[in-house]
Protein backbone atom coordinates (compact mmCIF):
# COMPACT_ATOMS: atom_id res chain seq x y z
CA UNK A 1 0.00 0.00 0.00
CA UNK A 2 1.29 3.55 -0.54
CA UNK A 3 2.15 5.85 1.68
CA UNK A 4 -0.05 8.06 0.49
CA UNK A 5 -2.95 4.72 1.60
CA UNK A 6 -1.39 4.30 5.02
CA UNK A 7 -1.89 7.67 6.03
CA UNK A 8 -5.25 7.83 4.71
CA UNK A 9 -5.99 5.00 7.13
CA UNK A 10 -4.46 6.38 10.03
CA UNK A 11 -6.81 9.59 9.45
CA UNK A 12 -9.39 7.42 9.39
CA UNK A 13 -8.77 5.90 12.79
CA UNK A 14 -8.02 9.39 14.36
CA UNK A 15 -11.29 10.93 13.03
CA UNK A 16 -12.82 7.93 14.46
CA UNK A 17 -11.69 8.12 18.11
CA UNK A 18 -12.52 11.69 18.10
CA UNK A 19 -15.95 10.74 17.44
CA UNK A 20 -15.95 8.21 19.98
CA UNK A 21 -15.10 10.45 22.30
CA UNK A 22 -17.99 12.53 21.98
CA UNK A 23 -20.37 9.82 23.18
CA UNK A 24 -22.80 10.17 19.92
CA UNK A 25 -23.35 6.59 19.58
CA UNK A 26 -25.17 6.95 16.30
CA UNK A 27 -22.06 8.86 14.83
CA UNK A 28 -19.83 6.24 16.15
CA UNK A 29 -21.66 3.61 14.68
CA UNK A 30 -21.98 4.87 11.58
CA UNK A 31 -18.24 5.47 11.29
CA UNK A 32 -18.34 1.75 11.32
CA UNK A 33 -18.66 -0.50 8.32
CA UNK A 34 -22.21 -2.33 8.42
CA UNK A 35 -20.54 -5.91 8.65
CA UNK A 36 -17.86 -4.14 11.12
CA UNK A 37 -17.46 -5.39 14.89
CA UNK A 38 -15.91 -4.76 18.00
CA UNK A 39 -13.66 -7.26 20.11
CA UNK A 40 -12.70 -6.84 23.33
CA UNK A 41 -9.55 -8.88 25.47
CA UNK A 42 -10.20 -10.97 28.41
CA UNK A 43 -12.53 -13.07 30.04
CA UNK A 44 -14.85 -9.95 31.98
CA UNK A 45 -18.80 -11.04 31.56
CA UNK A 46 -20.49 -8.26 30.19
CA UNK A 47 -17.40 -6.90 28.46
CA UNK A 48 -15.12 -9.38 26.69
CA UNK A 49 -15.91 -10.95 23.18
CA UNK A 50 -16.67 -10.02 20.09
CA UNK A 51 -19.64 -7.31 19.16
CA UNK A 52 -21.27 -6.97 15.70
CA UNK A 53 -22.41 -3.76 14.77
CA UNK A 54 -26.13 -4.34 15.80
CA UNK A 55 -25.23 -5.36 19.56
CA UNK A 56 -21.98 -2.82 19.97
CA UNK A 57 -24.95 -0.13 20.01
CA UNK A 58 -26.09 -0.84 22.84
CA UNK A 59 -23.49 -1.74 24.97
CA UNK A 60 -21.82 1.78 23.40
CA UNK A 61 -25.19 3.13 25.21
CA UNK A 62 -25.00 1.80 28.15
CA UNK A 63 -21.66 2.83 29.18
CA UNK A 64 -22.41 6.67 28.22
CA UNK A 65 -24.52 6.72 30.87
CA UNK A 66 -22.49 5.81 33.68
CA UNK A 67 -20.16 8.72 32.55
CA UNK A 68 -20.36 12.18 34.18
CA UNK A 69 -20.27 13.86 30.77
CA UNK A 70 -21.54 11.01 28.85
CA UNK A 71 -18.15 9.70 27.35
CA UNK A 72 -15.23 7.89 27.46
CA UNK A 73 -12.33 9.98 26.05
CA UNK A 74 -9.60 8.20 23.87
CA UNK A 75 -7.03 10.06 22.66
CA UNK A 76 -4.38 7.91 20.33
CA UNK A 77 -0.76 8.69 21.49
CA UNK A 78 0.95 6.62 18.37
CA UNK A 79 -0.05 5.03 15.58
CA UNK A 80 1.48 2.52 12.78
CA UNK A 81 -0.12 1.39 9.42
CA UNK A 82 0.66 -1.70 7.60
CA UNK A 83 -1.92 -2.65 4.58
CA UNK A 84 -5.47 -2.29 5.54
CA UNK A 85 -4.45 -2.21 9.56
CA UNK A 86 -3.50 0.71 11.99
CA UNK A 87 -2.42 0.29 15.42
CA UNK A 88 -2.77 2.74 18.07
CA UNK A 89 -1.53 3.12 21.36
CA UNK A 90 -3.93 5.30 22.91
CA UNK A 91 -5.31 6.47 26.69
CA UNK A 92 -8.49 7.04 28.05
CA UNK A 93 -10.13 8.95 30.92
CA UNK A 94 -13.93 9.20 31.69
CA UNK A 95 -15.67 10.35 35.11
CA UNK A 96 -18.50 8.19 36.40
CA UNK A 97 -21.18 9.44 38.18
CA UNK A 98 -20.31 8.33 41.21
CA UNK A 99 -16.98 10.02 41.47
CA UNK A 100 -14.28 7.76 40.35
CA UNK A 101 -12.06 7.81 37.37
CA UNK A 102 -11.56 5.33 34.38
CA UNK A 103 -8.11 6.19 32.94
CA UNK A 104 -7.46 3.17 30.52
CA UNK A 105 -4.33 2.25 28.73
CA UNK A 106 -5.45 0.61 25.43
CA UNK A 107 -4.01 -1.21 22.63
CA UNK A 108 -6.10 -1.22 19.23
CA UNK A 109 -5.58 -2.77 16.32
CA UNK A 110 -8.16 -1.36 13.79
CA UNK A 111 -9.07 -2.80 10.23
CA UNK A 112 -9.65 0.36 7.91
CA UNK A 113 -11.80 -0.94 4.85
CA UNK A 114 -13.36 1.81 2.45
CA UNK A 115 -12.83 4.77 4.48
CA UNK A 116 -14.55 3.43 7.16
CA UNK A 117 -13.79 0.90 10.29
CA UNK A 118 -14.38 -2.78 9.65
CA UNK A 119 -13.02 -4.16 12.75
CA UNK A 120 -11.34 -3.25 16.51
CA UNK A 121 -9.12 -5.53 18.75
CA UNK A 122 -9.32 -3.71 21.49
CA UNK A 123 -6.68 -4.87 24.84
CA UNK A 124 -7.07 -3.07 27.71
CA UNK A 125 -6.24 -3.54 31.46
CA UNK A 126 -8.64 -5.99 32.04
CA UNK A 127 -8.24 -5.93 36.01
CA UNK A 128 -8.80 -2.19 36.02
CA UNK A 129 -12.01 -2.30 33.70
CA UNK A 130 -13.30 -4.97 36.08
CA UNK A 131 -12.63 -2.65 39.38
CA UNK A 132 -14.65 0.14 37.95
CA UNK A 133 -17.30 -1.39 35.99
CA UNK A 134 -17.84 -4.67 37.62
CA UNK A 135 -17.11 -4.20 41.26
Amino acid sequence: MAEAGLAANKEVVRRFFETFSSGDVPAILDAMADDGGWWVSGRLDGMSGRYDKASFGPLLAGATQIYKDGCLRIEPKRMIAEGDHVAVEAEGRAELLDGRVYTPHYHFLVEVRGGRVQEVREYMDTQHAKEIFFA
